[in-house]
Parts: C-alpha cells; structure tokens; sequence
C-alpha cells in the first residue's frame, strides 16, 4: 500500500488570522518554529495532539486545517 500525503491549510489559515507569523503559532502551539516548519511544508505530520491544538489556535475545524485525500482519487 502506498503511503497517502496529508496535506494542510496552515499557511493560508495563519494569513487570514492577521498574518500570524510562524514563530508565534509555535509558541502558541508548544511547539518549535522550525517543527511548525515542517508541519506547513508537509515534510513532517504531527501528532493528533499537535493536530488538534494547531486548528484550536488557528480557529478552524481540524477537517479543515488537514486534509487526507478520499480514496477514490488515489
């Protein structure tokens, strides 16, 4: 089975938040900046936890902060 990308909004989500900087949504977060690095470049994926607390600070549904392609069009 081939391994499926989770892909995420952060980005997008911290500019609409009045452009909230990286490093303060790791600070908010409890994480490093350069793990939230990782995180928005789809290079690391987070814990539930880390999952979790990053769409509570940024304000939006889990669903919409991470996204994990239907089935269908893998």
């Amino acid at each position: 089975m081939k391994p499926t990308k989770v892909t995420n909004s952060i980005r997008a989500l911290r500019f609409a938040r009045g452009e909230m900087t990286q490093a303060e949504l790791a600070e908010r977060v409890g994480v490093t900046r350069q793990t939230l690095i990782a995180i928005e470049q789809g290079k690391y994926s987070p814990s539930l936890e880390v999952a979790f607390k990053i769409a509570r600070v940024l304000g939006a549904p889990l669903d919409q902060v991470f996204h994990y392609p239907d089935a269908d069009s893998q």
